[in-house]
Formats: C-alpha cells, structure tokens, sequence
C-alpha cells in the first residue's frame, strides 16, 4: 500500500477496453507459476496491460517474491503467451516489485483453488 489508504495501490491503469485486451488476458491466464497451481493472472502477478491502437502490448509484472526460481524465465513465457494473440505485433514484458505482491492481490478464484476460501 502506498499512504496507509485501503485498496489503493500505485499500479497504472490497464487498456481493458481495447478490444485486444480480453484475448490477452487470456493468454496471460495460460502462464502458470510453477510451484502455485494457479495462473498467473488469478494470482495477481500480472499489473497492468496496456495496449496501443497499433497492437504494442506492455505489460508490467511482478513474482510472488524477488527470488522466485523462474523470475529470469517468466517474463518471456508471458511474452510468448500473448505473442501468440492475433492482431498483437509486439510485446514487452516489465518486472517490478513496486507495489510488492501480496495475497490480496489474487482473485476470488485463486483463493479457492489454494484454500484460502
């Protein structure tokens, strides 16, 4: 969290009205971390994606922790997941750990599927 405010996170806002943006979510949710059945989407690792009206895909990701195993390899998995999307030209994939991910960041479903519900 930012000041200490509920919810508010300093995460940019995401193109999801772009018509691409449903189609790469859901190549995003084809990622899986490996030692978390879950994808990635669900487990709120993906931040924002952002999407030009020429089919430029930016995403800004982060890991559930710095030192996670495959933090040099996930990048290009999620960046070969959405390069597989039709109408996307290109992709580029940042890593932050600002905010630092934590578990109020996954979705209802992920909390399910781990238990957490």
């Amino acid at each position: 969290m930012s000041d200490g405010q509920p919810g508010e996170l300093l995460i940019k806002p995401s193109s999801t009205e772009h018509p691409l943006y449903e189609p790469v979510v859901e190549a995003c949710k084809s990622v899986y971390d490996p030692e978390i059945p879950v994808n990635i989407f669900d487990l709120g690792l993906i931040y924002t994606v952002t999407i030009s009206d020429e089919g430029v895909v930016d995403v800004i990701m982060t890991l559930t922790a710095p030192g996670c195993p495959v933090a040099g390899e996930m990048p290009g998995w999620v960046a070969d997941a959405i390069s597989a999307v039709p109408g996307v030209q290109s992709v580029d994939v940042e890593m932050t750990f600002d905010p630092q991910w934590g578990m109020d960041m996954m979705s209802d479903e992920a909390r399910l599927e781990l238990g957490f519900m």
